[in-house]
């Protein structure tokens, strides 16, 4: 049996940080986590925090990757999606000022859905909310205090540290997880600095919406985008407060500013910089086009990856538009690793990026009106791919055409 992964008071910081910080759990408060069976041990420390924060109460949802392939694979196609009455319930409660959601990420077995068709994924994705209309009309408005997390699995950590033993990688990608989160041996433990840094990437939000852009430019190696941003565009990034006033991190570790832009003025030409896990399945040499803020041409390395990817967002309505795009320096924690994590949470943190399918109503100023999106995708999908490097460039453009550089050489100018 392996034993523990992180020292108890390094798995409980990480734990406490988590509850407190990412979810802001209090007095009275509900937390419903979801997991697969080998997180179990940050799903203990994540109870034990909880309720040392005075949580009502903790429930873990166990989501077995056998099980989930097996019903996607023999069930017929009307109970794909399909929600129980209870299930519904329980969505229904997301949206309770009380109510906390934790995802924690990290593929146990990674290729297990590869036999499976994307439009049975895609409609497992979308047919939930799509009969709950009234739910996603909540959730936009921000009704919702949630979180990604992740953890080290054997499969995983095998993938990011092929050079050393399955232990060895996992204790190595546990560290990193601590030291991208501020919480490592060099960090204060009582979290200030995981705080100071997301008070600065606050902050750097708050100066680029007072730019007022009208466009921002995206330059990298097979790269050159366009895309337009409405005058009432606000950046975001470092935690926000939700509809109910509760400031929450919703991706921990998070170095990204970003915001949704005009979702049918998207122009120019991409090419992905780092692979893409994506239901358990690597994708390489993702690039594509996109005209009138349609995507028009999606290629990857292997063709199989290729039409499994465009066969998930091409078969969900809005999902071949951008819903984000995210600036990410070179001078993030995740970045100076110089590693590929084969993670989104982690990934995107690394490099720029952007997001096919729905974008954010809280981008816009007067968001709590679906009449105030103003350009702001939806879908029932949210996809990110890295776009970002070393000479990555994104330069805004302001009124009259003035060009403001935000990040040049893959650093941040602003």
């Amino acid at each position: 049996m392996l034993k523990p992964l992180l020292t108890p008071e390094e798995l409980e910081r990480y734990a406490r940080a988590i509850c407190r910080i990412g979810l802001a759990i209090g007095p009275g408060d509900d937390l419903i986590v979801t997991c697969q069976p080998a997180h179990r041990e940050l799903a203990v420390a994540i109870t034990e925090a909880a309720y040392k924060l005075k949580a009502r109460s903790v429930e873990v949802d166990f989501v077995d990757p056998f099980v989930r392939e097996a019903y996607l694979r023999t069930a017929p196609d009307k109970a794909i999606g399909y929600q129980t009455p209870w299930r519904t319930s329980k969505l229904r409660a997301t949206v309770k000022s009380t109510t906390a959601t934790l995802l924690i990420a990290g593929e146990s077995e990674p290729g297990i859905l590869n036999r499976i068709k994307p439009k049975r994924i895609a409609a497992d994705f979308t047919r939930p909310l799509e009969r709950q209309p009234e739910l996603r009309r909540l959730w936009r408005q921000g009704r919702r205090r949630w979180a990604i997390v992740a953890w080290p699995v054997p499969a995983w950590a095998n993938k990011v540290y092929p050079e050393l033993s399955e232990e060895v990688a996992q204790r190595r990608l546990a560290r990193d997880l601590l030291n991208f989160l501020r919480l490592g041996p060099k960090d204060p433990a009582d979290g200030s600095r995981l705080k100071a840094d997301l008070t600065a990437i606050t902050q750097r939000a708050q100066r680029l919406t007072r730019l007022k852009l009208e466009r921002v430019e995206l330059r990298g190696p097979g790269t050159n985008l366009s895309v337009a941003l409405h005058p009432d565009t606000l950046w975001s990034g470092g935690g926000d407060k939700n509809f109910y006033g509760k400031r929450t991190v919703p991706n921990l570790p998070t170095e990204e500013n970003f915001t949704s832009p005009e979702a049918a003025a998207t122009e120019g030409f991409f090419r992905c910089t780092l692979p893409l896990m994506f239901q358990g399945r690597v994708i390489e040499g993702i690039a594509g086009e996109f005209r009138n803020g349609r995507l028009v041409r999606l290629e990857a390395k292997r063709k199989a990856d290729r039409d499994f990817l465009a066969g998930f967002l091409f078969d969900i309505d809005g999902a071949d538009r951008l819903g984000e795009i995210a600036l990410v320096d070179r001078s993030s924690r995740i970045g100076k690793a110089k590693r590929i994590y084969y993670n989104t949470l982690l990934d995107e943190n690394a490099a720029a990026h952007m997001a096919f399918g729905s974008g954010f109503s809280h981008t816009r100023t007067n968001h709590t009106t679906d009449r105030s999106r103003r350009g702001v995708n939806r879908a029932q999908a949210h996809l990110d791919v890295m776009i970002g490097s070393d000479d990555f460039e994104a330069t805004g453009i302001a009124r009259r055409g003035r060009r403001i550089p935000l990040i040049s050489n893959g650093e941040w100018q602003i």
